[in-house]
């Protein structure tokens, strides 16, 4: 239960008021705009930041909560099998465990912990992880020694391992911040059945999944970063978007009906004081000696408007003042489209393409001007290899790879390396766009979401959605003829994907789109399909 929870960044508020019931069995979709404070909740929650205001209380006491970040925490010389034993959580069970059984025979106190211990180890699974963990691997393709450091794995292997420590928890309350992130249609479809079949466990889960939410979500709890408010809708993702659009339209009817209702008011007090004002200037006036009557009746007059307009004043106090609700701030994208590049963009012929034991090819490949091409394939099937091997960023073993005179690339990588460094955010875009002032890259950013609290960071302080942001601000900032996205929508709010697909309908270049999000590959048009399979490319 949470109760009248708050929580902020330094002296700026994210959400307030929060009050929260959830029960076994229920799948809560986090929703809200890149930077409302989803992740932050998650995390609070968890334990794992101080509760500013309000209450999280268990019940009972003695559930177990699990948090699994957005990005894998891939620590220096952790094994896989470790990797696992930390995210569910068996790890630090087992060493609260070991800690006990040192202290056993000091009394019944030590004694009960050593049980409390004991039972928390065994709720989380420690008994049969290793072999759990095994069987889990092998079923989702991970075929690699669990003793392997989890540095030394691809970015498809990582994203199983995340999956795997995901189906291998037994949290009773499970949070889960963009579970879906660089997940194949494969392992979309087991987490979706992994998360419905919680039937005794409690999931809150931040997704901008849309159809991994409109699969698994029982109810949405929407964090409202420009009015601070929070907002439950019961029901899954459908009636959340319906409820949504009926609510807003609701609040502007309210608003525009108390804004008419008032106007009216006030114009008829204005109308009622000039009425008073007039009737006061003429019973000034001289008037005859025997028109005492008329002088009368003007006097009596202005009391009525003067009363009348007391009464309008008074209306106008007693109104229930409805507050206009705030024009959401809306990303407006567009991609900036350079010349034409040359009728063949990109070819490779015969290409191989070798790293450590996967091999890519041979490839025999040409794109041309104005394709627009879907690259899909599971994780870990060479999908990124390829997009590299036309690009010219990895040398081939075989064959040759030619790239088009005049292409100009604009790309969304998966890992967004552009951002990862130490430079400030304003540094590190204009080394990209090193003829545009200061001035326009922050007006830029800005449009984008990025403000000033943002551009002077070090890139690698944002979080995932902020630097995504910021590829796409750039895809803005320059010319680009060839534009190439792995994976974009990762991490993007819900609003920011739906511009993103808008601004690709109206993109008149060459377009690779490496994607998972099944409503995207419906939503953009494209008239050519890459299948990837384990090294070898096909027209689908």
């Amino acid at each position: 239960m949470v109760k009248d929870l708050a929580a902020g960044h330094g002296d700026k508020a994210l959400f307030m008021g929060l009050d929260l019931v959830v029960a076994p069995g229920d799948v809560i979709g986090l929703v809200g705009v890149n930077g409302a404070g989803k992740s932050t909740l998650l995390r609070t929650l968890a334990g794992l930041l101080p509760i500013e205001q309000g209450a999280v209380q268990l019940s009972p006491p003695t559930a177990t909560v699990g948090y699994l970040p957005q990005e894998p925490d891939r620590h220096p010389g952790e094994s896989l099998r470790a990797f696992l034993a930390r995210r569910t959580g068996v790890a630090e069970a087992q060493r609260r465990m070991d800690a006990a059984a040192e202290q056993l025979g000091d009394g019944d106190a030590a004694a009960e912990e050593y049980s409390v211990a004991l039972e928390r180890w065994l709720a989380l699974g420690g008994a049969d992880l290793d072999e759990r963990a095994e069987e889990v691997a092998a079923d989702l393709g991970l075929a690699v020694d669990l003793d392997l450091e989890m540095t030394a794995l691809s970015g498809g292997e990582a994203a199983r391992a995340g999956l795997a420590s995901l189906l291998l928890s037994r949290y009773d309350v499970l949070l889960l911040d963009e579970p879906t992130n660089d997940l194949d249609l494969e392992g979309l479809a087991k987490i979706e059945a992994f998360v419905n079949g919680q039937r005794n466990k409690t999931v809150i889960v931040v997704s901008h999944d849309r159809e991994f939410l409109a699969r698994t979500a029982t109810a949405i709890l929407e964090l409202d970063l420009h009015q601070l408010q929070v907002h439950f809708y019961g029901g899954g993702y459908a009636a959340y978007l319906e409820e949504r659009a009926v609510a807003r339209r609701h609040a502007r009817e309210r608003y525009e009906e108390y804004a008419d209702t008032k106007s009216d008011l006030e114009a008829r007090a204005r109308m009622q004081r000039a009425w008073m004002e007039k009737g006061i200037k003429n019973a000034r006036r001289k008037q005859p000696d025997n028109d005492k009557i008329g002088k009368s009746k003007k006097i009596e007059s202005t009391e009525k408007q003067a009363a009348k307009a007391r009464q309008t004043a008074r209306l106008i106090e007693r109104l229930e003042v409805v507050e206009e609700p705030r024009k959401e701030w809306q990303l407006q994208m567009e991609i900036a489209a350079a010349p034409r590049a040359g009728a063949v963009v990109a070819t490779l012929n015969g290409a191989v393409l070798r790293r450590g034991s996967f091999t890519l090819g041979p490839v025999d490949l040409q794109i041309d001007w104005a394709d627009r091409v879907a690259i899909t394939g599971a994780n870990g099937s060479g999908k990124t290899t390829l997009l590299a091997a036309l690009l010219g960023r990895l040398p081939l073993d075989e064959g040759r790879a030619h790239l088009g005179p005049g292409v100009v690339v604009g790309e969304v990588d998966q890992a967004r390396r552009m951002f990862e460094g130490e430079d400030s955010l304003l540094d590190a875009f204009r080394l990209a766009v090193p003829d545009q002032n200061p001035a326009d890259v922050r007006t830029l950013l800005a449009k984008f979401g990025l403000r000033a609290g943002h551009v002077l960071r070090p890139a690698r302080s944002l979080s995932p959605g902020e630097r995504t942001r910021a590829a796409l601000a750039l895809l803005q900032g320059r010319g680009v003829n060839l534009l190439v996205l792995d994976e974009p929508s990762n991490h993007l709010d819900l609003p920011a994907i739906e511009q993103l697909e808008s601004a690709l309908d109206s993109y008149p270049g060459t377009l690779l789109l490496v994607t998972h999000d099944r409503q995207m590959l419906e939503a953009v048009h494209t008239n050519r399909h890459i299948e990837v399979a384990d090294g070898k490319v096909t027209s689908a």
